[in-house]
């Protein structure tokens, strides 16, 4: 099966939301969400990444990706935000093809690595993440200011 792959625009929004939604398994608040992704799709600091069935077919994958120059590095890095391909559409490869459409993003905005946070609970990802040649080579640890009140959807 093919897909085409494009940069997502302000229309995609709902379907963006919903399946980092997915990803959370909650339910996020729309309005910040709706207000954040609209300045992202504007920066050039971001680029979301969607996967379609066909050209004006919904998103059935996303890939959101930061550009930010690292002093740590002395160079520009990319850093996956969030990757998730809608449940139905797994096993097909297109999480793969998504990756890679990602890697060459980054390298053509002159970023040296590519980088991604996972949850160490998502060992699946974790292992798709190996399979595609990423090494786990560092620790995040965070300090949560408080909670938001999701609706839990799992």
């Amino acid at each position: 099966m093919s897909f085409v792959f494009d940069t997502a625009s302000a229309d995609d929004c709902e379907r963006v939301w919903d399946l980092i939604c997915q990803l959370e398994k909650c339910r996020l608040p729309f309005e910040p969400f709706r207000e954040m992704f609209a300045k992202q799709v504007k920066s050039t600091h971001y680029c979301c990444l969607v996967a379609r069935e066909e050209a004006d077919a919904p998103a059935c994958a996303i890939l959101n990706l930061r550009f930010e120059n690292q002093l740590h590095h002395a160079a520009r890095i990319a850093e996956i935000l969030e990757f998730i391909v809608d449940e139905p559409h797994r096993g097909k490869g297109i999480g793969a093809a998504l990756l890679e459409e990602a890697q060459r993003v980054a390298k053509e905005m002159g970023c040296v690595q590519l980088e991604v946070t996972s949850n160490r609970t998502r060992k699946e990802a974790h292992g798709f993440y190996e399979s595609q040649g990423m090494v786990n080579s560092h620790v995040k640890l965070t300090l949560p200011f408080g909670e938001i009140d999701l609706e839990d959807i799992s």
